[in-house]
């Protein structure tokens, strides 16, 4: 047998399969999480359970994925699904695996549709008293999530806001498959969330012409010279499209950039996550584009991240 292994495993507990796990990957913390995977528990309730009898097929199954994980293959894939702010998502080879910048950025999504919500409210509420039997419903908002890949940002907007249509825009169908099985994963109304194959704004720029409170985009931002330095694990299992935009590394945040005023309602806003030595042009691009704010905000390690502009 490889990968992990216990002295008898007749008697194995899940303390020594993680053990074992954690000698095999030298890694305490992946094999936590395949164990908790093996063993269907919580990190909590597996604490509680570390030294009971683990059943008779656990540690072969642990094994098969430890030796997933030792050929190379991302934690991510090998588990099968991943926390994305308040959402689990399915991940596999379709799509970028979800990152920790790409959360903050959807958390910029959707501090803009906040401030949009709060904005329409007003105009509302200035307009007059509405019409018996309205006077509880939401001001209805749309965002496009522009390169979705698994829907990462597209499921968060629609898991943390239940007053947001976003339809999910990515060139790979396989993506847009994932996406769509991730959204119906939230048990959300299929119109809420709609997911198209198309190249950027091609699909939705004509039926959502000036309709668009937010624009939100993790698109490919590496150049082609960066690709044959990423680490391994990245390069051989993360979408090469997804990644690499072209010679620059600002070919799709252009896209992104230029096409924004022609969806965005007044008052909408774009929310682009960049590369940290990017700043400078992203936020030229937007000015060219019109944008009357344009600012860049910070990701977790304080790093230069994303790219926020009003139109």
């Amino acid at each position: 047998m490889t990968g992990p292994e216990a002295p008898d495993e007749r008697a194995a507990t899940w303390r020594s399969l993680r053990s074992a796990a954690s000698r095999e990957l030298s890694d305490e913390d992946e094999a936590r999480r395949l164990v908790e995977e093996v063993s269907g528990m919580s990190a909590a309730a597996l604490v509680t359970a570390l030294d009971e009898p683990a059943p008779a097929d656990a540690a072969v199954r642990l094994a098969s994925l430890v030796g997933r994980r030792r050929a190379g293959e991302p934690l991510q894939h090998v588990i099968g699904h991943w926390s994305f702010r308040t959402v689990e998502l399915a991940v596999d080879g379709r799509a970028l695996v979800p990152r920790p910048e790409t959360e903050v950025v959807a958390g910029y999504a959707l501090a803009e549709l906040e401030r949009r919500r709060e904005g329409l409210e007003l105009a509302v509420a200035a307009s007059g008293p509405p019409p018996p039997g309205e006077e509880d419903l939401p001001v209805p908002l749309v965002a496009v999530d522009l390169g979705t890949g698994s829907g990462a940002i597209a499921c968060a907007i629609l898991a943390e806001s239940d007053d947001v249509e976003v339809v999910g825009v990515d060139v790979s169908g396989d993506a847009v498959d994932l996406a769509r099985e991730n959204a119906e994963r939230l048990g959300v109304p299929a119109l809420r969330g709609r997911f198209l194959v198309g190249d950027w704004y091609l699909g939705v720029a004509d039926f959502l012409h000036g309709l668009v409170d937010c624009v939100v985009s993790n698109p490919p931002y590496l150049a082609d010279g960066e690709w044959a330095d990423l680490d391994p694990v990245v390069r051989d299992h993360d979408p090469y499209d997804a990644l690499v935009a072209g010679p620059t590394g600002l070919e799709a945040i252009e896209a992104v950039v230029a096409g924004a005023p022609r969806v965005l309602a007044p008052g909408g806003a774009l929310v682009v996550e960049i590369a940290p030595h990017q700043a400078e042009a992203a936020s030229a691009l937007a000015r060219a584009a019109g944008a009357r704010r344009v600012q860049v905000e910070k990701d977790l390690a304080g790093r230069d991240r994303v790219l926020v502009a009003e139109w």
